[in-house]
């Protein structure tokens, strides 16, 4: 399932969503474009590698908890995760307000390394992307508006379908194929996607959101259950 876009409005312009896009894409641009043989050792300079952050005797390896947020492998790497940045980041930052959003995204970010560096502490391998922080920001709109209609294009064999879904649909089932994938990762060697990142980070998300939302903050009508709107018709 690939989400296309949500149907709740957000009550506010997203600024600070939309300047991680931005960073995220010039950061990609330059590394790709701009540093050409460069790359690699930009690459390995400014990801995260779990084993250098275990060793703990390059102050670097902390810097790169962030740095490693704002890198990506390649242009579907980059443009995925931009994708599911601007559908649900927006509504998130709104709950919680452009102050708080920006330090809630990079706990996210700092909980999907700690979890992919719990379960391969050895790695040697830079991990990069905005994945696991985004996957935070996924578990702070499940817990913010499951009921959200989600436009999603469901791919089956050949045919193509496009329905509206629950927020709670689209997004449980996406942490539990991590989950599955993470499982079946366990104990292998070599490159290839951090799922035990987008775990931690999701995780993160789903349980920091309560703290960081506004006081007083509320639902907005298409997120609401059916019995709730129709009782608040009836008293007016």
């Amino acid at each position: 399932m690939i989400p296309l876009r949500d149907l709740l409005p957000s009550r506010t312009f997203p600024v600070v969503n939309t300047v991680f896009i931005v960073v995220n894409c010039l950061a990609f641009v330059f590394s790709e474009l701009i540093l050409g043989a460069a790359r690699d050792p930009f690459i390995e300079q400014w990801g995260l590698v779990p084993l250098t952050l275990r060793l703990g005797n390059d102050p670097q390896a902390f810097v790169t908890v962030v740095t490693s947020m704002f890198l990506h492998g390649g242009w579907m790497h980059v443009i995925g995760n931009m994708w599911f940045l601007y559908i649900f980041g927006d509504n998130v930052e709104d709950a919680m307000g452009h102050v708080r959003y920006p330090i809630f995204y990079l706990l996210c970010g700092a909980g999907a390394a700690a979890g992919q560096f719990l379960v391969d502490p050895s790695s040697k391998i830079p991990m990069i992307g905005a994945s696991g922080a985004i996957a935070g920001v996924l578990g702070a709109y499940l817990s913010l508006y499951p009921r959200a209609r989600i436009v999603t294009l469901i791919p089956i064999f050949v045919f193509i379908q496009i329905a509206q879904l629950p927020a709670f649909v689209v997004i449980l089932l996406w942490f539990v194929l991590q989950v599955l994938q993470g499982l079946g990762a366990l104990g292998m060697e070599g490159g290839g996607t951090a799922w035990w990142a987008h775990i931690g980070g999701f995780v993160v998300g789903f349980v920091l959101i309560r703290l960081f939302v506004k006081r007083g903050h509320t639902r907005s009508p298409e997120d609401r259950p059916a019995s709730e709107i129709r009782r608040r018709i009836d008293w007016h």
